[in-house]
């Protein structure tokens, strides 16, 4: 019986530059599979990189041999886990396990719908902020706004806390922490005074990230928020013990996924709906037949159907994770191709969301292709969220919030773009426009 001893890679460029890869790492990545094709593999400094853009590729890294990929000395690792800790996000094997497990009940459907009127209610303070640009046709910080928003929403969904009055410096902080991961690399010659910039923003922005994080728990064991049934109350009355270190780790963890992933979400679908007016038109006679003109309650989510779609299809052209890393423990075989033990793999959900095999003109504005059930599309096709067992424990929360914001924004007003503003993708620590949006709210 023979036994095999070559090797059998899949093609690719070999060595790329950093640089270059990180000034525009969506085009990189799209040139590479257009030239190598769904398995490429290259080398960028000491890495040794598989890029897959299959589903089915994606569903072995991440589900059904999940045991043999972690994130442990990922990019996203590295880059996070002096931010974050070793919350949900960062943490690997039995940490995780037990963190998931503790998580979990606040993300339940059940208790998710609850903060409907919360969700709601920021929209509508939203609205009343723009009330002077609405009447003098001024502009606003479409994104910025939104992230003031969606943080608002999940520190006093999951933590009971009131920040409505440092959302925006929380947001300038994560701005800030995004800037200096998303373009770090190892300084030098011209390069070496931004970068030092970058490191003292990004210095003041995690400091004040702690900051705050640690009101919010000293807070609350000081008493607040009592009879509450949130994220919080569930982590400190815990079995387990759970230092101080942790409570901050978790809680800033879940308050960064928690609101810039759906901030994002809500800005590029505001964007595309400018756009596409025709679309436009028909959620907002959707959103007027459901409501009848009052405000929406996680009661209506079924009446709603366009606006989850709207949203859904906004996630499949601008998934704000668009990059997905694992680092292979073990050797594999992936697409008959071997994948060598430390190698780094990386699925893109934005190449995967616009790959032309499965989805028809996949760069169209097209909200009736999610009109038909999930099930018809490969596992591990459409991954907004991730996949497999670590598939995004806020995916509900961040649906029905995206869902419940747009239908109350869309009752009253219409976004539209300054003329002459570019809008384009910038594939940071999440995807956002390069230049935020800068847009006219209209009366209706």
């Amino acid at each position: 019986m023979s036994v095999r001893t070559d090797t059998v890679l899949p093609p690719g460029p070999g060595d790329c530059d950093l640089r270059a890869m990180r000034n525009d790492p969506l085009r990189f990545l799209s040139e590479a599979t257009a030239t190598y094709g769904d398995i490429v593999r290259y080398e960028a400094g000491d890495e040794t990189i598989y890029l897959l853009n299959r589903p089915e590729l994606a569903r072995q890294v991440l589900k059904d041999n999940a045991a043999n990929y972690t994130k442990d000395r990922t990019p996203d690792h590295i880059m996070l886990r002096p931010l974050l800790g070793n919350g949900l996000l960062t943490s690997e094997g039995d940490d995780w396990d037990r963190q998931r497990h503790m998580c979990a009940p606040a993300f339940r459907r059940s208790q998710v719908e609850k903060f409907g009127s919360v969700m709601t209610s920021a929209a509508q303070g939203l609205l009343e902020r723009w009330r002077p640009a609405i009447a003098s046709g001024s502009p606003v910080r479409v994104d910025h706004d939104l992230t003031a928003l969606t943080l608002m929403v999940v520190i006093e969904s999951m933590f009971g806390a009131d920040v409505a009055g440092i959302g925006e410096g929380f947001g300038r902080a994560v701005d800030a922490v995004n800037s200096f991961i998303g373009h770090y690399l190892p300084a030098d010659g011209a390069d070496q005074a931004d970068t030092g910039v970058r490191r003292a923003r990004y210095a003041r922005a995690a400091a004040f990230l702690d900051q705050v994080v640690r009101a919010i728990v000293m807070a609350r064991r000081a008493g607040g928020g009592a009879g509450r049934m949130d994220l919080l109350a569930g982590l400190l009355a815990s079995p387990a013990d759970v230092s101080d270190t942790e409570l901050r780790d978790q809680v800033l963890t879940i308050a960064m996924a928690g609101h810039e992933t759906t901030a994002k979400s809500l800005t590029w679908t505001l964007y595309l709906l400018d756009r596409h007016p025709r679309v436009a038109e028909q959620l907002t006679s959707e959103v007027d037949a459901a409501l009848g003109g009052r405000l929406p309650t996680a009661a209506d989510l079924p009446r709603l159907p366009m606006c989850r779609q709207v949203i859904e299809e906004a996630l499949r052209l601008y998934p704000p994770v668009w990059q997905i890393s694992r680092r292979a423990i073990g050797a594999d075989t992936v697409g008959g191709f071997d994948v060598t033990p430390g190698a780094l793999v990386g699925i893109s959900p934005y190449l995967l969301h616009r790959h032309p095999a499965y989805w028809a003109e996949p760069d169209a504005f097209r909200p009736e292709r999610f009109a038909a059930s999930s099930a018809e599309r490969p596992s591990h096709l459409y991954m907004p969220f991730g996949g497999g067992p670590r598939i995004c424990i806020g995916q509900h929360f961040a649906i029905v919030e995206a869902t419940l914001v747009l239908a109350t924004l869309v009752r009253e007003v219409r976004l539209e773009v300054v003329p002459g503003f570019v809008v384009e993708p910038e594939a940071l620590v999440t995807l956002r426009p390069r230049n935020g949006l800068l847009a006219i709210p209209r009366p209706r």
